[in-house]
């Protein structure tokens, strides 16, 4: 992100740096949330535990909505593709979306996957435990965001969950087994984001800004990727978000997912073609094409976004809801709309107040990022999420996100060291004036991967002339690390994801205390 697109970040956020407004509107919404609770279930008497639990949840999803939501859309309007208002109404569409056609499956996996409901045998001590975690998650997030850490809002809830599970009854009430597969989840989720991502950079460079005509490459390329993106969304809504009025086997949905994307590639090639025409024939005209596809990605991930992450915010809301509707404690929960909806709104509120701040460490700080490599950041984090919420793994959006982008990051470090050691190789090889090895190095810059290596090949002919020793090859190569992923934020991040479930848990167990302390006559 550069310093322009910094600025009309700031420039868009009306409310950038004006701490009392954004907490203002914050209130209001909550205010809100507790007058719908109070007057607008039409149950005919107010019950407190869960006008409080609403509110909770109300806070909650803005803390998701300040964190998972801005990792989702920061390559985007990092790169330029979207504004910050672009995004949130992008944001407020397909999180939404999402949420409501496609999250009940994860809602469940949350509520009863982490403990055993079964073993809490008082109702009221249920409600107590999930109204710990839910405000121990939001809690943590709070102070995460606030420190323009972006942790995990998946590591907050799960971590809130079993530590007020524990404190209300014993370490056995935890499926230690479960927690096991979820945090192999939270670790093969940023791995698979960041070499999808990274699978998806080196298919952008070998294919089209690689070659000598970028735009004509760029013409036939680019339809396909768009095609590529169709055929995952498609899929995954067929069947996910229509199953409950029109259920189709797997190779069905792949096949009609199929039939979309070939209608979507006829649509947009000829819109990438005409576009072509008014563009320079260089890396910035090649990244003009991908506008439109990043901004259909990040319309993507927020859907799957929806559908997976709304969850942490309405998932304890729902036990709760359903403890108070059938005086029990089941194993299943039928989510409401209106809980669905405090979830969907609140993040959408989150991202307006307060994503600015995560939508800059994600766009900027870790890596630079055009519009290609966010793309490809985007559908890494896309795909990698959508095949999560279709196995019902509460995985982390944020995790697969930043993965992504430490993926593109590493690969473009790996492919400048490699070129700069060509270069290196062609200026102490080439016989010759230097006017002829400037020349020379021009050419070599324009031609493609083929070309390079037959013209690299070439010049180690002529001479067997070593100019670096192993030693300065070896500096240079830790300069272009340097340059390109900042190994600080790497650290600050991994340092965040690592605390973040035990600190959310120690809370969650300290909060419940405290509430079974206020309850309890």
């Amino acid at each position: 992100m550069n310093e322009k697109n910094t600025g009309e970040i700031k420039y868009l956020s009306f409310i950038e740096g004006r701490e009392y407004v954004k907490a203002g509107l914050a209130l209001l919404f909550l205010a809100g949330v507790m007058m719908f609770a109070l007057y607008g279930l039409g149950s005919g008497h107010v019950n407190i535990m869960l006008v409080v639990a609403a509110v909770i949840g109300g806070y909650m999803a803005m803390n998701i909505g300040a964190n998972d939501v801005a990792n989702n859309v920061g390559p985007a309007v990092g790169a330029g593709a979207l504004t910050l208002g672009g995004a949130i109404l992008i944001a407020a569409l397909f999180e939404s979306a999402g949420a409501l056609l496609a999250g009940g499956e994860v809602v469940n996996t949350v509520k009863k996957g982490i403990i055993d409901p079964m073993a809490i045998t008082s109702s009221d001590t249920f409600v107590w435990l999930m109204m710990a975690a839910l405000l121990a998650g939001a809690i943590w997030l709070n102070i995460a965001t606030a420190l323009g850490a972006p942790v995990s809002t998946t590591h907050s809830i799960v971590g809130g969950v079993m530590g007020a599970g524990i404190a209300a009854a014993g370490v056995d009430i935890v499926n230690w087994g479960k927690m096991g597969a979820i945090a192999a989840s939270w670790v093969i989720s940023p791995v698979m984001g960041g070499l999808i991502a990274a699978a998806f950079l080196y298919l952008v460079k070998r294919t089209i800004t690689y070659q000598e005509n970028m735009l004509e490459a760029g013409k036939k390329v680019v339809p396909l990727l768009s095609a590529m993106m169709a055929w995952a969304f498609s899929t995954y809504l067929i069947l996910k978000g229509l199953k409950k009025i029109w259920k189709v086997e797997f190779l069905t949905a792949v096949g009609l997912g199929a039939l979309i994307a070939i209608a979507v590639y006829f649509i947009v090639r000829p819109m990438i073609a005409k576009a072509a025409s008014s563009l320079k024939n260089d890396k910035g005209g090649v990244n003009q094409l991908f506008t439109m596809p990043l901004i259909c990605s990040a319309a993507l991930l927020s859907f799957a976004h929806g559908a997976n992450d709304v969850a942490n915010a309405v998932g304890p809301l729902a036990a709760i809801n359903d403890v108070f509707a059938s005086g029990g404690i089941s194993h299943k929960a039928a989510i409401p709309l209106w809980v669905m909806m405090v979830g969907a709104v609140g993040i959408v509120i989150g991202l307006a107040l307060y994503g600015p701040k995560l939508i800059r460490t994600v766009g900027s700080e870790i890596t630079d990022l055009d519009k290609s490599r966010a793309f490809c950041v985007a559908m890494a984090a896309a795909i990698t999420v959508i095949i999560a919420s279709q196995l019902g793994l509460p995985v982390s959006s944020t995790h697969i996100a930043v993965g992504g982008i430490f993926g593109v990051g590493f690969l473009r470090e790996y492919l400048k060291s490699n070129y700069q050691g060509m270069v290196d190789e062609i200026k102490h090889h080439q016989d010759g004036k230097p006017e002829a090895i400037t020349e020379f190095i021009t050419q070599f810059e324009a031609a493609a991967p083929e070309r390079k290596k037959a013209m690299l090949k070439e010049v180690k002919k002529k001479s067997n002339k070593a100019h670096l020793s192993k030693k300065e090859r070896k500096r240079l190569k830790k300069a272009y690390k340097n340059e390109l992923v900042k190994r600080s934020h790497f650290l600050k991040i991994a340092g965040a994801w690592v605390i973040t479930v035990p600190a959310s848990a120690a809370m969650a167990g300290m909060l419940f205390y405290m509430i079974r302390g206020i309850m309890l006559p």
